[in-house]
């Protein structure tokens, strides 16, 4: 990925999610434990991929990943279509279309969860935080005068619905904190091989070196 480019959606998407100003932060993020675990990742991507990709794409994760999060190829190619393997996850939603509902492009979810500190403690706490106002609309909580609709309703659920919402957004959380670093479990697998040939590789030039300085003739001092 170009940097440019990473850094310029990184900003984006900072801007989308932040406040106006500090004072509309009007309450505490969530605590939240992430789960890692393939099947929380996959109800996740069920979860974006039903509710969120309307608006939302995901630029930067493609259809060919998707096995890395225990998809088979059968799952992969029903949800693809006629897409190619390594196009990306885009919303169903036009550019212009968006312009015309919103005012502005959704953003990309691809880097959302790095997006900010606590990113995704941060969207866990924006998708619960709606409520219902008493001319019947909604606001958030978290960012007053939101423009994204309440993707759950959670604004007009019932307790033991809230219950349910609140564990869908758990896992869209564990889904885009595994797509801001798709690579993370390969990079870690293959750093510990990496620090492993050097601590061999160490040892046996450490084994070689005594072998050499044993050859070699004592330094002249010793020998008077």
């Amino acid at each position: 990925m170009n940097i440019l480019v990473k850094i310029s959606l990184l900003l984006t998407a900072f801007l989308v999610l932040s406040p106006a100003s500090a004072s509309t932060a009007a309450m505490p993020l969530a605590k939240l434990d992430i789960a890692n675990d393939k099947e929380s990742i996959q109800r996740g991507f069920e979860v974006y991929y039903n509710n969120c990709r309307f608006c939302h794409q995901l630029k930067y994760i493609k259809y060919q990943y998707l096995p890395d999060i225990g998809f088979d190829k059968a799952k992969v190619d029903a949800l693809r279509g006629s897409q190619l393997i390594n196009a990306s996850l885009q919303s169903t939603m036009s550019e212009a279309a968006a312009n015309e509902v919103f005012g502005a492009i959704p953003p990309d979810l691809s880097l959302m969860a790095k997006a900010r500190k606590q990113g995704p403690r941060y969207i866990y706490t924006l998708l619960t935080a709606y409520y219902e106002k008493s001319d019947g609309g909604y606001d958030n909580k978290l960012m007053p005068g939101i423009k994204m609709p309440d993707p759950f309703g959670y604004s007009v659920a019932n307790e033991n619905s809230k219950v349910a919402i609140e564990a869908e957004a758990k896992d869209v959380v564990a889904f885009l904190n595994w797509a801001a670093d798709p690579h993370a479990d390969e990079r870690k697998s293959l750093g510990i091989y990496v620090i492993t040939y050097l601590i061999i590789l160490s040892f046996l030039l450490y084994v070689i070196m005594k072998r050499v300085w044993r050859r070699l003739p004592p330094p002249v001092s010793e020998q008077l």
